[in-house]
C-alpha cells in the first residue's frame, strides 16, 4: 500500500520531480490571501489521521517507513490555522490535495532521530530506529503527504512521499483502546479553539490513581502561575489520562534498575544520566488519543531528577523531585513552543548540534550572523550593546579555578587517607581549600553585582545551545537556562504567546 523511499535513493528523486515539485511550485506561488482562505470543511472532516512512522538512520542517512494509519475520533487542533507559520522542527509534514496539488496542511516537528544523528554512534555509522506518530486532519479526498528533513544548513529536502486515499480499507478505524481513566481538570471551550493539554501517567500503579490526579492538578496549577500561561489560562483545556503500570517509577539503566511501566520511560537517553525519554511513540499517542490533545506531558511517578522534551511530540518529567516543577516548564518550553536550551556548561551527547555559521531555527537563540537585524531586534533594550558583555569570561576563569581547586582537594584528601592521617588533619586540609573556594565565589559574586543592571535587559548574551562561544541568548536569566524566579525571558514569553495564538485563533 505504501511506497517507501530513502532520501538518498533515485526513486525518491523521481517521485519528487513527478509528484512533489508541481505541488511545491503551486504552493510557493499561491497568493498569501488564497492560502489563508483554505477552509477546514472544504478539505477535511472532524477526525484525525494518525500516521505511525518508523524513523531510522544515522548521521549520513535517514528513512521513514509507515507502519500503519489510524483514525482518531476528533480533530482537536485549530481548524483555522492549517499551514503552520513557524519554521521550527528538523522535519516537516506537508499535505497536498491530490487532484489540485494545493497545500492544505503543514506542520514542523522533531523526533529523537534528529538528536541521535548528532551523537558519536550515529557519526560512526550506527543506525537506530525510533517510533514517531504524526497527526493530520482526516482528508475528504486523496492527498499527497510529503515528509521533509533538514540538512546541516537547515534547508528542507524531500525525505519521503505517500499518496493516501482516506477511503482505503487498509486504514484502521478501530475504537481507541479502552480501560484508561480520563478526566478534565480545566475546560474553557471547544478543543479546536483552545490549547488542549493532556497529562499522561507513567509509573503509577493502580493504587496511585488519586496521586496522579493530584499531581496533574499540581503541575497544571504551577504552569498557570507563570507568564504567559498565567494570562492565557482561559485559552487552555487540561485533561488527564491514567493507565496503571505494573510497577512504580521508570528504567534507570546505569543503576541496572528496570521497571515494567505503561510507556517504558527510561533515563540515560543518548547515555545522559539525567535525560529521560520514551521510545514507545506509538503507545504514547494511542494513550493520549483518549482525550482531545494538542500537546502532551508525561508525568513519571519518581523522585529522580530529570526529564526531556521534543518539539511537537511530548515532554516528560518526574514528579517528586524538589526541582520537578521547574524541569516541567523548561521541558514544556521545548515540546510546546519549540524553544532551545540556552545553557552551555552541561555535558551533552551531541556533536555540534548547531552547525557553525548557521542561524538556529529556534526563536530564543541566535548565531548573531547579522548584528543589525537579530531575530529579537524589536525587543532589544534601548542602548544595549550587541553582543552584550556580562563578565562571562572573567566568571568562567574563576569557575575553572574553583574546579581545579576542588580536584586538588580531592586528590590531597585521598593521599592523606592513604597515609592514615588523623581525621582532624584531613578536616584542616579540606578547610584550607574551602576557604579558597569562598574567596573565588566572592569574586564571582562581585562580577555579577557589577553587571546586575543587565538582569532585566534584552540583548545578546554569549553562551547558549550547548556552546560557550558563537551562540547567544536574549537575557541573562530564563527558564531555558536558569532563572532564580523561574521565569521565562521576554523573547521566550513572546514565542510561547505566538504558539498559544496559533492554536486558539
Amino acid at each position: 500500500m505504501f511506497s517507501r523511499q530513502k532520501n538518498h535513493h533515485w526513486p525518491a528523486f523521481i517521485l519528487f520531480i513527478l509528484i512533489v515539485l508541481p505541488a511545491l511550485t503551486i504552493a510557493q506561488h499561491l497568493p498569501a490571501q488564497a492560502r489563508e482562505e483554505i477552509k477546514f470543511d472544504d478539505f477535511f472532516i472532524d477526525k484525525a489521521m494518525r500516521i505511525n512512522l518508523y524513523m531510522t538512520g544515522n548521521a549520513k542517512e535517514e528513512e521513514f517507513i509507515i507502519q500503519n494509519i489510524y483514525q482518531e475520533d476528533c480533530w482537536p487542533e485549530s481548524k483555522a490555522n492549517l499551514t503552520n507559520p513557524f519554521n521550527y522542527g528538523h522535519y516537516f509534514i506537508k499535505v497536498y490535495e491530490a487532484a489540485s496539488n494545493l497545500l492544505i496542511y503543514a506542520k514542523g516537528f522533531d523526533c529523537q532521530l534528529g538528536e541521535y544523528k548528532t551523537t558519536t554512534p550515529a557519526l560512526n555509522g550506527v543506525k537506530k530506529v525510533f517510533q514517531r506518530a504524526v497527526r493530520i486532519p482526516w482528508p475528504k479526498r486523496p492527498v499527497k503527504v510529503v515528509f521533509e528533513a533538514r540538512d546541516r544548513q537547515n534547508l528542507l529536502h524531500l525525505l519521503a512521499a505517500e499518496t493516501i486515499d482516506p477511503g482505503d480499507y487498509h486504514l484502521l478505524k478501530e475504537t481507541a483502546k479502552g480501560g484508561d481513566y480520563t478526566f478534565e481538570v480545566i475546560k474553557t471551550g471547544p478543543p479546536p479553539e483552545r490549547v488542549d493539554l493532556a497529562f499522561l501517567a507513567e509509573g503509577y500503579t493502580a493504587e496511585d490513581k488519586d496521586k496522579f490526579v493530584t499531581d496533574v492538578k499540581k503541575f497544571s496549577s504551577f504552569l498557570f502561575e507563570k507568564e504567559p500561561y498565567k494570562s492565557n489560562q482561559d485559552r487552555f483545556n487540561v485533561y488527564g489520562v491514567f493507565r496503571p503500570s505494573a510497577e512504580r517509577g521508570m528504567d534507570e539503566p546505569r543503576q541496572k534498575a528496570y521497571k515494567n511501566t505503561a510507556l517504558k520511560a527510561s533515563f540515560n537517553a543518548f547515555d545522559l544520566d539525567r535525560y529521560m525519554l520514551t521510545e514507545e511513540g506509538f503507545a504514547l499517542r494511542e494513550m493520549a488519543a483518549g482525550v482531545p490533545y494538542d500537546t502532551i506531558v508525561v508525568l513519571v511517578n519518581s523522585s529522580r531528577y530529570g526529564g526531556g522534551g521534543i518539539y511537537n511530540d511530548y515532554c516528560i518529567t518526574t514528579v517528586d523531585n524538589k526541582a520537578s516543577l521547574s524541569v516541567f516548564i523548561h521541558e514544556f518550553g521545548h515540546s510546546f513552543a519549540g524553544l532551545a536550551d540556552e545553557y552551555y556548561t552541561s555535558d551533552v551527547a551531541y556533536n555540534e548540534f548547531y552547525p557553525a555559521r548557521v542561524e538556529p531555527l529556534e526563536p530564543n537563540i541566535t548565531a548573531l550572523l547579522d548584528l543589525e537585524h537579530i531575530k529579537w531586534q524589536d525587543l532589544l533594550s534601548p542602548g544595549i550593546k550587541i553582543p552584550t558583555d556580562y563578565g562571562k569570561e572573567e566568571i568562567e576563569k574563576l569557575q575553572a579555578e574553583m574546579k581545579t581547586s576542588f580536584q586538588e582537594m580531592q586528590k590531597a584528601v585521598e593521599e592523606a587517607r592513604k597515609k592514615n592521617l588523623k581525621e582532624a588533619e584531613i578536616k584542616k586540609l579540606q578547610a584550607k581549600f574551602q576557604e579558597k573556594s569562598k574567596l573565588l565565589q566572592a569574586k564571582i559574586q562581585a562580577i555579577r553585582e557589577k553587571y546586575k543592571d543587565l538582569e532585566d535587559k534584552v540583548g545578546a548574551f554569549e553562551g547558549a545551545g550547548y556552546a560557550s562561544k558563537d551562540l547567544y541568548r536574549p537575557q541573562m536569566y530564563c527558564v531555558m537556562i536558569s532563572s532564580p524566579k523561574i521565569e521565562f525571558c521576554r523573547v521566550c514569553q513572546r514565542a510561547i504567546q505566538q504558539m498559544i495564538d496559533y492554536y486558539t485563533r
